[in-house]
């Protein structure tokens, strides 16, 4: 019986190996077939550029006769060849194209050009895109919402650089926005933590937007005990590339220097039951309406725990064909099982 397990696990691992191949080489071809689509584009750009003198009569008779050259395509409008020629005279070589824009689709650089004029900006964006697998209405959103200058350029307040180790601590704040944007629906300015609370529970897929790649929902309100006592977290996630448990707070108040002593404390909770051998530290991130930078920097220094301090807005909720585009919460969590499993057989 023992052998015959052994043989279902081997042609089991047999039969994982082949389909990862499998899948991976279908990326790969979808890549590479992308990557010549938007070299062509590129190409046909040029020619539309370098012909511009004659007007608008030589756009229109070019796009005519693509049209009828190739009836069943639907990329020579005379809309998109002038995008082609913004896309070609926006880069002029195709050297100079980013890495991370030649793998987008052309829709997400259409987007791109209309709405990042900063080059060094529309490249980020583009690498988050390959980074997140953003659709393209999901794309558009986070330029709209400000993602970089909230994410990327954003003064973050943590303790991360003295008290994770420095891999990690550069990874944990370039994952913290400042501020964060949370569409749900019905909220109003006055509510209190627990109606924003249990509406962030009932919109958990926009909610794992915003808080970005990597993220894993494990609870709200989520119980620690001592011998007599039992306390709540008002949300914990896990995250798959830091490999640690991430705690929230939630309040619906500015900053005041006793929020760190209690996050603390359900750090250092969430360390001593649920944290295993193979998990980096805790990290506590706190949500606030506001902050006052000097506070928050003075109460970070009086604690040994990793806390990031951040506020937070409350909007509308997302449309629904972005939430369409994201994973539920069953993805997820199938995704972080996967990763333990692989920890385990290690």
């Amino acid at each position: 019986m023992k052998e015959n397990s052994i043989l279902d696990k081997e042609f089991k691992d047999l039969v994982l190996f082949v389909k990862q191949d499998i899948l991976k080489t279908r990326f790969e071809v979808q890549e590479n077939a992308n990557i010549e689509l938007i070299k062509l584009y590129f190409r046909i750009g040029k020619i539309v550029s370098e012909n511009t003198k004659y007007g608008n009569k030589f756009l229109q008779d070019f796009s005519t006769s693509l049209k009828l050259e190739f009836p069943d395509s639907t990329g020579f409008s005379t809309r998109n060849l002038s995008r082609m020629k913004k896309f070609y005279e926006k880069y002029k070589d195709l050297s100079n194209l980013p890495p991370a824009v030649a793998k987008l689709p052309w829709t997400h650089n259409c987007i791109l050009l209309e709405k990042v004029k900063d080059d060094n900006i529309r490249n980020w964006y583009a690498e988050k895109c390959i980074e997140n697998g953003w659709a393209k209405t999901v794309l558009d959103h986070q330029i709209d919402l400000q993602l970089y200058e909230r994410q990327a350029i954003a003064e973050k307040l943590t303790n991360f650089e003295n008290k994770l180790p420095a891999i990690q601590s550069e990874l944990a704040r370039d994952v913290i926005k400042d501020p964060y944007i949370f569409e749900l629906e019905g909220i109003k300015e006055e509510a209190i933590e627990k109606d924003i609370e249990n509406a962030m529970m009932e919109k958990i897929k926009n909610v794992l937007l915003e808080l970005g790649k990597g993220f894993s929902f494990v609870g709200n309100q989520y119980k620690v005990s001592t011998e007599n006592n039992d306390y709540y977290i008002d949300m914990l996630f896990y995250h798959l590339d830091l490999r640690c448990y991430i705690v929230v707070e939630l309040k619906n108040t500015e900053f005041k220097p006793d929020y760190i002593g209690q996050l603390s404390f359900y750090v250092t909770a969430v360390d001593e039951t649920l944290r295993k051998e193979q998990d980096s530290q805790t990290i506590g991130l706190l949500l606030c309406k506001g902050k006052d930078k000097l506070s928050v920097e003075w109460a970070l220094k009086s604690t040994n725990t990793p806390i990031g301090v951040t506020s937070y807005e409350v909007r509308n909720e997302l449309p629904q064909e972005i939430l369409d585009k994201l994973p539920t919460e069953e993805d997820i969590n199938k995704h972080i099982d996967i990763h333990y499993e692989q920890d385990n057989e290690m």
